[in-house]
C-alpha cells in the first residue's frame, strides 16, 4: 500500500495491563487472570516515506515519532466514513510542527 506525507494511518497496538482502558478492544484474560491483553487504535498521520521506500515516519498527537514497516499488518489507512467518525482524534500537523 502506498502512503503519502500528510496520510492519516490508524495503528493497533497491543498492550497487557491489569486495567484495560475505555478503548480497548478485543479484550480477554491473560493465563492467571491478573492481567489482559488487548487492542487499541492509534491515530497518527505520516510525516515522511523514507527512500528504502519499506518503511514510514508517523508522529503521534504528542508529537513523537515512529518508524513503521509499510507492510505491517497493525497499520492501515481509515476509510472514509472511520476518517470522519474520527478526525479529530489524528494529530493536527501545523499544531505540532510550532
Amino acid at each position: 500500500m502506498a502512503y503519502n506525507i500528510g496520510d492519516p494511518v490508524i495503528y493497533r497496538k497491543t498492550k497487557n495491563s491489569s486495567r484495560p482502558g475505555p478503548r480497548a478492544r478485543q479484550v480477554y484474560p491473560l493465563e492467571r487472570g491478573e492481567t489482559y491483553h488487548y487492542v487499541v487504535d492509534k491515530f497518527w498521520k505520516v510525516v515522511d516515506v523514507n527512500d528504502d521506500e519499506y518503511t514510514v515516519d508517523v508522529v503521534t498527537r504528542t508529537g513523537k515519532l515512529h518508524r513503521l514497516a509499510m507492510n505491517d499488518p497493525n497499520l492501515y489507512k481509515p476509510r472514509f466514513l472511520k476518517y470522519l467518525m474520527f478526525r479529530k482524534r489524528f494529530p493536527d500537523m501545523n499544531a505540532i510542527e510550532q
